[in-house]
């Protein structure tokens, strides 16, 4: 179900792929340390990527917004697990958080419907 947050990640699609071409090296490093910070640890990649959309809701990135709640959705995160931690995030940043917490929330939404129609 392509959504608004879909959409999102579409239309960064391109400008990516121009400017990682000029910077192939970074953007491999960056990816590099992606997979690494999101992989299981004593913290497991669900966790992990609860933490990531808070903070994405928190510097108010939709790109980054829409990458992590993907990422929640595909790791398993339940609709209460991904509404607590945007409490969270409404806790510590106020105005802003009501603003960006229901996109997020949006999003995972979204996103969830590509991972419970495909199981």
């Amino acid at each position: 179900m392509a959504g608004r947050w879909h959409e999102v990640q579409e239309r960064l699609r391109d400008p990516v792929k121009q400017l990682r071409a000029q910077i192939p090296e970074t953007w491999r490093s960056y990816a590099e340390l992606h997979r690494h910070a999101l992989a299981d640890g004593v913290l497991d990649t669900k966790t992990k990527e609860l933490i990531a959309l808070a903070v994405a809701v928190s510097t108010q990135c939709d790109g980054c917004i829409a990458s992590h709640a993907r990422g929640a959705a595909r790791a398993g995160a339940s609709v209460q697990e991904v509404a607590e931690a945007l409490g969270v995030v409404v806790l510590l940043t106020g105005g802003p958080g009501t603003v960006y917490g229901p996109r997020a929330f949006e999003a995972f939404l979204e996103f969830s419907e590509d991972y419970r129609s495909s199981s």
